[in-house]
This record gives structure tokens, sequence and C-alpha cells, in this order.
């Protein structure tokens, strides 16, 4: 019964498989985000760029000032002077007014300007990815069909504004025609086209983007370096442990037989 149930089970799975290949293909590639979370310089350049450009819109709510100080090599006060613009305390979260701004019609005026709540980004590096991000920040484009005037590849329709314009500039796709499984011509997203400088060039844009990624893979969790360092004790201690309850086993044993 149980080798019958496993064979279904890798039947099932073997046939998936394919659709699967299809659908992450069928989305814009995803380029890998040169992070690393040791770098604390880094981290203080992201924690800079998301209190410019993102914390208007964005919070980190889940994240304190004052353990953000800590862990990337800053003073509170330092902190305070280059981090902080809303009167919060060093020890506060990292939260913004976004969210408890009430329009004229009594419902939150962030719904009605981009047609959906800002979400809380404290945990996004971990629910969509790094690469998804580092992508995502790099791939705006113009498109004067919607609303804001910008359109995204990874996230086409979005409701959020290109906030890193001002760096980035201002890109055009480039498109080729593909035929998809069923031989229906569609028009994919090969590249971008430059059309308004931005005040960084190519290079330093996606530096300043791995840095701010960077800072939001930190905020999804903090503790990932110290829960790396004390997991490679723990299983030094287990290592050891099988061999010594293997030696044990062995004493006990050994008159049995």
């Amino acid at each position: 019964m149980g080798k019958t149930i496993m064979r279904k089970i890798i039947a099932f799975l073997l046939m998936a498989l394919p659709g699967l290949v299809l659908a992450v293909e069928a989305g814009y590639p995803l380029d890998p985000a040169p992070i690393n979370l040791e770098d604390k310089t880094s981290l203080q350049r992201g924690a800079r760029l998301f209190v410019n450009y993102c914390m208007g819109c964005h919070s980190v709510q889940y994240q304190r000032y004052n353990r953000l100080a800590r862990d990337v090599g800053l003073t509170d006060e330092l902190v305070l002077q280059n981090l902080v613009f809303t009167g919060a305390k060093v020890g506060d979260t990292m939260q913004n007014a976004m969210s408890k701004t009430i329009g004229d019609d009594g419902k939150p005026a962030a719904r009605r300007w981009f047609g959906a709540q800002p979400p809380d980004l404290s945990l996004i590096a971990r629910s969509r990815g790094v690469d998804y991000l580092y992508t995502y920040l790099r791939t705006f484009y113009v498109d004067e069909k919607r609303p804001l005037g910008v359109n995204n590849a990874v996230f086409p329709m979005v409701g959020m504004p290109h906030a890193l314009w001002e760096l980035q500039g201002l890109q055009k796709p480039i498109y080729e025609k593909h035929k998809d499984a069923e031989g229906n011509e569609t028009e994919v997203i090969v590249g971008f086209q430059q059309v308004v400088p931005g005040k960084l060039n190519a290079t330093e844009y996606n530096a300043a983007v791995a840095d701010l990624v960077n800072f939001l893979a930190y905020v999804a969790e903090p503790i990932k370096l110290e829960r790396q360092r004390i997991g490679v004790w723990v299983l030094a201690f287990l290592a050891l442990c099988i061999v010594v309850f293997y030696l044990l086993k062995e004493e006990y044993w050994k008159d049995v037989h």
C-alpha cells in the first residue's frame, strides 16, 4: 500500500513539474541580488535610501531605530540626526503617518491616491525574495496609459509610483515578439532604453538598489547572522553527541551479542 501511494505521489509531481517550470518562465526573469548582510556600510546606505525615498509611504513597523543603530554600526545620535525626520524617539519603531492619513471621505487617503494602502515592508524581503525586489526596483518604465505614468516589468499594472526615478531617470521598454506554446504571438520586454537621465548612471543605480534591498533583507530577519553563527555550533554539538551516543550504545550492548 505504501509503495503504491508513493508511486502516485511521484507520478503527480513529475506531471506537475513542466507546468511549474512554465509558470516560472512566464514572468520577467529575475536578476540575482548582490547583497551582503555583513556589509554594514551597505546597510547604512540602504537605510538612508529607505528613509529618504520609501518611508514617506512605507513603514517597517517591527524595526526599532536603536536596534538598527546597534546592528549597522551607528550611534543613537547619528541615527537621530540622519535617519529620523518624524520627531520619533530612538527607541520607537520605524513607522510613518501614511496609514493614519484620512481623506475628506473618512477613508484612508492612500487608498484613494494609489488604489491600495501601501504595505508595511518589514517582511517583504522574505515574502517576495531579494531577487524579486532587486529586479522590481530596476524595471520601472514609462507607460502613459497608467494613472501614475509608469509601469513595471516584474509587477505589471503596479499601483506604486517610481519612487527612485530621480536617481534612475526614466526608461522605455524594448520589446521582441515571441510565440507561446500555443503559437500565439506576444510582445515580451527584453530590455530598456534610457529616455530621461537620472542622477546616477546604470552601474551606480544598480549598486544603490542593492544597498536598499540589503537593508530590507536585514529588516526581514535582523537576527539572521546570529542565527547562522549559533547554528554552526549547534550542528557541531549534535555531531559530537552522535559520536558519544554511538560509543555509549556500543558499550551497553557489547555483552548482549
